[in-house]
């Protein structure tokens, strides 16, 4: 038995060698073929270092604020507020699970803001790549589409709140309204409405627990839980009157353009 252990070690040992020269050897042939990547920082001796450096920083900070941006001005928030009040009401919490509502909000929201994006794309985006725009304009004409969406999605009542909270001057027009007020005001306008469909979607089935509680508890079967028999009878109804297509038929529609 000893010498088949040693033997064994022995082998092993030897394949081990073999592999790691293997992979060394892999190694040194790619490693002459591979890029050789070097970040550096040096200082700037011309203006046009500058600005390369200064729009290598606007470029991060973008895609820093981008999840910031995909709830905050977009309709991302109205959505996944709707979805998550629906699955409440159902009873069903853990489905759909948490990544299949997000992927929806998000298909939705980019399905929903989709010529928001290609008027961006055309008027902002490829300008500024053929440089025909500068940073200034880029950032005007990249924003005027979004301003113009959310000031029809956003009260009045909610801007002059912030308006009002803010301590800024009356501003002449909508596009004197600055961008922090105007994201604040469509965010607070979108929750609410947010949860007024919210409402409206939990009616039907609070109906139905607390008509199944009440039989319940007439027929003197206090121990069983009413959750057990109207969480089938909501999952029913909700499929008879095919709640998904209205639901996302409601959310697209309540879109002002």
């Amino acid at each position: 038995m000893q010498k088949v252990l040693n033997n064994f070690y022995r082998l092993f040992n030897k394949k081990t060698v073999l592999l790691m020269l293997l992979v060394l050897g892999v190694c040194s042939v790619y490693a002459q073929v591979m890029p050789r990547i070097n970040i550096g920082f040096e200082p700037a001796n011309t203006p046009k270092d500058v600005a390369n450096s200064l729009q290598i920083l606007f470029i991060i900070t973008v895609i820093s604020l981008a999840p910031s941006i995909l709830i905050m001005m977009t309709c991302f928030t109205r959505i996944s507020i709707v979805l998550s009040f629906t699955r409440k009401a159902l009873g069903t919490q853990p489905v759909p699970s948490n990544q299949i509502m997000v992927s929806i909000s998000l298909l939705l929201t980019f399905f929903i803001m989709s010529p928001i994006f290609k008027e961006i794309n055309d008027k902002a985006l490829q300008p500024y790549l053929r440089a025909e725009l500068t940073h200034e304009e880029f950032y005007k004409e990249g924003i005027s589409p979004l301003r113009t969406f959310m000031l029809k999605q956003t009260r009045e009542k909610d801007l002059a709140l912030m308006l009002n909270t803010s301590r800024m001057p009356k501003p002449e027009n909508a596009n004197d309204i600055t961008l922090p007020i105007l994201v604040s005001a469509y965010a607070l306008s979108e929750i609410r409405l947010a949860f007024e469909m919210g409402f409206l979607i939990y009616l039907p089935f609070l109906m139905i627990d607390m008509i199944v509680a009440s039989i319940l508890m007439s027929m003197g079967m206090m121990m069983l839980p009413p959750a057990m028999i109207s969480a089938p009878l909501k999952i029913l109804l909700f499929i008879i009157v095919d709640g998904w297509y209205l639901i996302i038929q409601t959310l697209v529609k309540s879109i002002n353009w």
